[in-house]
C-alpha cells in the first residue's frame, strides 16, 4: 500500500433568492405595465411582452461554486504520489477515468466535490491518508454568445467568474459603431428573460458590471442590428434586473 497524508477542504457558496420589480422607465422602480415588441427572428415568442419577474439570484460561476461539465479539462494531484496525478478531460459521458479508481462522475460537481470522492475512492483500497487535489484547467463546457457590434463576435467559454466587461474584452472589445446600450438575454426556468445595460454606467462605476451566465446571448447594439433585436432594445428598460420575455 503507498501512503500519502493530508486533508481537503470544503467550500459551499449560497444565495439567497431576491424579489425585485422592473419600472417602466429606468430608473425608477414602479411596476411595468405590458410592452409588446416583435422577437420573430431571434427564436423567441412571436408576439413578447415585457412583466415584472421575481427573480432568484444564481451563485456567481466562481471557481468553487463552478459545476463541471464535458469536455471541462481537470488537473488531478496526488500528493507524493506521481504516478496517479494525471490531466483528465470529462468524456461526453460526464466521468473521467483514472488508474486504480476507473471511472468517476465528474459533470455537475464542483472540484472539490470530485477531490472528496477521489479521495475515498484511493483511500479505501489503495492509499493510505491520501491528499487529493483537483483543479479546473480549461473550462470547455460552459459557454456564451456575444454578437452586435464587438470587433470578434461568436460563442467564448466563460472560465469562472466572468463578467459583461470581461466578455466584452474577450471579444476584443467595441467597434467604432458600437453604442452604449447592450442587451443581455437568458434562460431561467424555462422562459427567456433579458435585461438592458448602459456601458457608460458600468465603466463610470454608477451601475454594477453583471455576472454573464451559461448559454447568455450578449447584444452589443448599433444601427446595423437586425429590426427585431432593435425593437427588443428600445422597449427594455436600462436596469440591472432581468424581465421574462412572454
Amino acid at each position: 500500500m503507498l501512503s500519502a497524508c493530508g486533508t481537503t477542504l470544503s467550500e459551499t457558496v449560497e444565495v439567497d433568492p431576491s424579489q425585485v420589480t422592473v419600472a417602466k422607465t429606468a430608473p425608477t422602480e414602479t411596476p411595468a405595465p405590458m410592452h409588446s415588441v416583435a422577437t420573430s427572428s431571434i427564436a423567441l415568442p412571436q408576439q413578447a411582452s415585457l412583466e415584472a419577474v421575481r427573480l432568484t439570484s444564481a451563485a456567481d460561476p466562481t471557481s468553487s461554486a463552478y459545476k463541471i461539465g464535458p469536455l471541462d479539462l481537470l488537473d488531478v494531484t496526488v500528493f507524493r504520489v506521481p504516478e496517479l496525478s494525471k490531466t483528465v478531460q470529462v468524456a461526453a459521458t460526464g466521468t473521467i477515468n483514472l488508474p486504480l479508481v476507473g471511472e468517476v462522475p465528474a459533470a455537475g460537481h464542483t472540484a472539490r466535490d470530485v477531490e472528496r470522492d477521489l479521495t475515498k475512492r484511493f483511500g479505501g483500497k489503495f492509499l493510505q491518508s491520501p491528499q487529493v487535489n483537483v483543479t479546473i484547467k480549461e473550462y470547455n463546457s460552459q459557454r456564451v454568445t456575444i454578437d452586435g457590434a464587438v470587433r470578434k463576435p461568436g460563442v467564448y467559454p466563460i472560465r469562472g467568474e466572468t463578467t459583461l466587461l470581461q466578455l466584452i474584452a474577450t471579444a476584443e472589445g467595441l467597434t467604432d459603431t458600437a453604442q452604449t446600450e447592450i442587451a443581455v438575454f437568458r434562460k431561467a426556468d424555462g422562459k427567456s428573460q433579458a435585461a438592458k445595460f448602459d456601458l457608460d454606467q458600468i465603466r463610470s462605476g454608477n451601475a454594477k458590471d453583471p455576472a454573464i451566465l451559461e448559454g447568455d446571448l450578449i447584444v452589443v447594439s448599433d444601427s446595423s442590428l437586425k429590426t427585431a433585436y432593435q425593437g427588443l432594445l428600445k422597449a427594455l428598460p436600462i436596469t440591472s434586473m432581468f424581465i421574462t420575455l412572454l
